[in-house]
């Protein structure tokens, strides 16, 4: 029992030290690249924005609920950073009008891709915490033109028990 505590108390003092981690990363607006780059890495991926800038991905798909990603200006300095898999975020998504492009510039790269049954619509999933609570996932269909047909949320399967042993 008291080993039992003892890990116990080890994870839950490495869950809340994890999340110190996120608020050493908090970048000022104006930050160079070089200097965004020297302090949090190579990113995993880079998308051209529609001014001249770029986004730069901080993957934390596919088993983590989060993903960062930091907007650069044209003139190569930081406008925005920020944990981007949210309940608020994925509500700005237009319907019939942004393409896979914009998710992806957006929200960075799925933690899942795959294709309904019926009629072979490509699905992205995003693992987050709706509203900061539930573990779920957001399901991002995209039509033939690579337009977003529908955004809908339903509960993580990996993390949710009511599917364990199915």
């Amino acid at each position: 029992m008291k080993h039992t505590r003892t890990l116990a108390a080890l994870l839950a003092l490495a869950i809340g030290l994890s999340g110190c981690g996120t608020l050493k990363r908090t970048l000022p607006a104006g930050t160079p690249l070089a200097d965004l780059t020297a302090r949090l890495g190579k990113p995993t991926a880079t998308y051209p924005a529609p001014d001249g800038g770029q986004v730069l991905e901080y993957r934390g798909q596919p088993m983590g609920q989060f993903q960062h990603m930091a907007t650069i200006g044209p003139d190569g300095r930081l406008l925005a950073y920020e944990q981007v898999l949210t309940s608020e975020n994925f509500a700005r998504v237009q319907v019939n009008s942004w393409t896979r492009d914009d998710i992806l510039r957006h929200f960075g790269r799925p933690a899942e891709t795959s294709r309904e049954r019926v009629d072979g619509r490509e699905v992205w999933s995003y693992r987050y915490k709706e509203d900061g609570i539930w573990n779920s996932m957001m399901n991002v269909t995209f039509n033939g033109r690579g337009i977003v047909l529908r955004m809908q949320n339903s509960p993580d399967p990996l993390l949710d028990d009511r599917f364990k042993g199915m």
